[in-house]
């Protein structure tokens, strides 16, 4: 029997085709196009929080991106196994358009983590900016079939469900004044955005930033929540295992902060765990808490009489929110900002900086390095540079070449243009 939650309005792909005659549904032809492309691939070296290829123990951007699909799958299917919900056998939340939004969530980060997406989007700043989302929707739609350039015709409801944020860069940078560091939308996406709402208007109350920005299908609200669940959790897991997480760390944050380490609290659970050795079975423990902390509450919105997508808001049990939060504090402050990952970053940024400041001299203005031109790029990729029309369009592409780039791919083409004892024919290989 058809899952009634859906109807062909959600199902519409942006060519106006259908998928008639296919074994598959509509949204697992969204999931297995983005398996099956050489840009999820390239997440395998992409760094989540240490470094890829230092340890075979860290997670990557793709074993991130595998384990939020897992987590986001179980939850649709604990909401459908709640017999006071309202989800029903023949009436659920779709796991497959799920999987598909999970899986694409990352796909526009580029190398280096988030210290790679802030140096593009301060490389990008006159060009309107450069950000992780945004850029996974211009890989969906217009980049992710590189030969013809022409995206992968997503469904509405798979496309809705990976926009995390409606909020153009113009729009915010009008409000505040200064150009926004993160959640935007490039601004010639303006058009998706308009079709993946049906031609509905945000209501007045929605304005640009946080108030729109929540307003989210319930797809896209449950990838965010199982995003939330394996960034706050999985990552604690790795920075014990890669040593920057212990317990006199653990206590030295809570005192500067002022967090009570309390008896049978989380912090000291975790700190049982790390003595015991035991922090892989408690994050297990922790991912199944997160999970069955969700349930369904209806809602009416501007949307909600055209798809049943926002008829439901995702509810998260407050205990289980606050200690996320705590979690993901404690990675940022103790790991993140840590001397060691901070040394990392200046390191990716250095290299992203030379990269963008050889390609716009030889690309974008003037043209020429001391007189001569010379080929860096590939034949394909230098002729569509070449093909734009202005200076915004040619820095997008380079953009698009540099955020494609994966940790190690990058790290080599610096050395073969910079260092001058790197450049064998087989360094070539990216």
């Amino acid at each position: 029997m058809p899952n009634t939650f859906y109807n062909e309005w959600d199902r519409e792909r942006m060519s106006g085709k259908n998928d008639a005659g296919d074994y598959r549904s509509t949204f697992q032809i969204d999931r297995d196009r983005v398996l099956h492309t050489p840009t999820f691939r390239r997440l395998q070296n992409k760094t989540q929080v240490f470094w890829s290829g230092e340890y075979d123990f860290y997670r990557t951007r793709l074993t991130h991106s595998l384990e939020v699909a897992q987590i986001g799958r179980a939850i649709c299917h604990w909401l459908q196994s709640q017999k006071d919900g309202p989800l029903e056998p023949e009436y659920f939340i779709d796991p497959d358009l799920v999987e598909a939004a999970c899986l694409s969530h990352d796909l526009g980060h580029p190398p280096f983590g988030h210290a790679g997406e802030r140096t593009l989007n301060f490389l990008m700043s006159d060009h309107g900016g450069f950000e992780g989302n945004a850029q996974t929707l211009r890989i969906l739609t217009e980049r992710i079939f590189s030969a013809k350039r022409s995206g992968m015709d997503p469904s509405r409801a798979f496309l809705d469900g990976i926009l995390k944020y409606k909020s153009l860069w113009t729009e915010l940078k009008t409000n505040s004044g200064t150009a926004p560091k993160n959640h935007f939308l490039y601004d010639n996406q303006h058009a998706i955005l308009d079709w993946a709402m049906g031609g509905h208007d945000f209501p007045l109350e929605l304005t640009p930033g946080k108030p729109r920005d929540g307003f989210k299908s319930i797809e896209c609200q449950v990838m965010d929540w199982a995003d939330d669940t394996a960034y706050s959790l999985n990552d604690i897991s790795d920075s014990v295992r890669a040593g920057f997480l212990t317990t006199d760390k653990i206590h030295q944050w809570a005192e500067k902060n002022d967090i009570a380490i309390e008896a049978g609290g989380s912090l000291e659970k975790l700190m049982q765990a790390i003595r015991s050795g035991k922090v892989d079975p408690f994050i297990g423990k922790r991912i199944g808490r997160y999970i069955q902390s969700t349930q369904l509450r209806e809602c009416v919105n501007f949307l909600s009489h055209q798809s049943k997508r926002y008829r439901y808001e995702l509810v998260v049990a407050e205990e289980v929110r606050h200690e996320s939060e705590l979690f993901k504090k404690l990675a940022f402050e103790v790991v993140f900002l840590s001397p060691q990952l901070k040394q990392l970053e200046h390191k990716g940024n250095h290299m992203l900086h030379a990269l963008w400041d050889l390609l716009e001299k030889r690309y974008i203005a003037p043209g020429h390095i001391d007189g001569q031109l010379f080929q860096i790029l590939g034949n394909d990729t230098a002729a569509e540079i070449a093909q734009a029309p202005d200076a915004a369009g040619k820095a997008r592409l380079i953009c698009d070449f540099l955020a494609g780039m994966t940790d190690g791919y990058a790290a080599r083409m610096y050395k073969r243009l910079f260092l001058p004892d790197f450049g064998s024919i087989h360094d070539l290989i990216g």
